[in-house]
């Protein structure tokens, strides 16, 4: 069957997906400094305020793996938990990300760089191999999905 690989036993082993999803609140100015006032403006028009503005992420951390035959979890929800807290959590809630996140110093604080750099956070805390996608929503209608490519 799809989805199943033989351990050498004759006995299926089962992949699984299991998703996480937490919320965080952040500012940011899209503002790029490679590009002259004029031009942050033309592209990123009312979200290069000066004084930035603000979102209510939700984030979506999908890992896979193998089901244990003993635990029956590909991992345990509380691990995924702590790391989400230590790689997300602290680092962006309640933040303002050009600011106060050393990662956004030099990069454009768009939802697709903040989609890399949760994933670059969270793939030295887990297991190899276990990440699959991470997916960030910044607003209702504007969701990104990274899977490390």
């Amino acid at each position: 069957m799809e989805g199943e690989t033989n351990n050498g036993s004759g006995v299926a082993e089962r992949i699984c997906y299991i998703t996480r999803v937490e919320s965080f609140s952040a500012c940011h100015r899209l503002h790029s400094k490679s590009l002259s006032d004029e031009e942050n403006k033309k592209i990123f028009g009312k979200c290069n305020n000066p004084h930035g503005h603000g979102h209510n992420y939700k984030v979506e951390v999908t890992v896979r793996g193998k089901i244990d035959r003993q635990t029956g979890m590909v991992m345990n929800l509380t691990d995924l938990k702590q790391y989400i807290e230590q790689a997300i959590m602290k680092p962006l809630d309640h933040k303002n990300l050009d600011k106060d996140v050393p990662y956004f110093a030099n990069v454009v604080s768009t939802t697709e760089n903040v989609a890399v750099y949760i994933w670059d956070s969270l793939v030295h805390l887990l297991p190899p191999n276990m990440l699959y996608e991470i997916k960030v929503h910044e607003t209702d209608k504007n969701i990104v999905v990274y899977r490390g490519e």
